[in-house]
């Protein structure tokens, strides 16, 4: 039982930094790259008008959910969310044609759904879901 807790310490802290790090880079420079991802988009199907909130909500949901993996705060609910903002960014890969982003994003979403799936070895973290 005892391996088993610290591999899913171990995978949490790994996801966390993944998390932590993307958003934590781009909330300086967040115009950047909102112009960015607005002007990966101008070609595809998707309005502007979702997404420009989208790029600016992103990095802080990225940070968020970082910082709640590397407490173990909400974590059954921080791991859904994440799970759920893997689909939507492997969604938008898809429409812009970005082949190359979705193997990352679906490993991503791999460790979302295995951590999901051991919560119950959850350990060293502010909640016990």
């Amino acid at each position: 039982m005892e391996n088993e807790k610290t591999a899913f310490l171990l995978t949490r802290f790994g996801l966390a930094a993944s998390m932590f790090t993307h958003g934590l880079v781009r909330l300086p420079k967040l115009e950047t790259f909102s112009n960015w991802m607005v002007g990966n988009f101008e070609k595809s199907l998707l309005p502007k008008i979702l997404v420009l909130p989208f790029s600016y909500v992103l990095p802080v949901l990225e940070f968020a959910l970082g910082l709640f993996l590397i407490f173990g705060l909400l974590t059954k609910q921080t791991l859904i969310a994440g799970a759920a903002i893997m689909i939507v960014l492997i969604f938008g890969s898809g429409m812009i044609e970005e082949w190359n982003s979705i193997p990352s994003q679906l490993i991503h979403l791999g460790f979302f759904v295995v951590l999901l799936l051991f919560l119950k070895y959850n350990s060293f973290c502010l909640d016990k879901n």
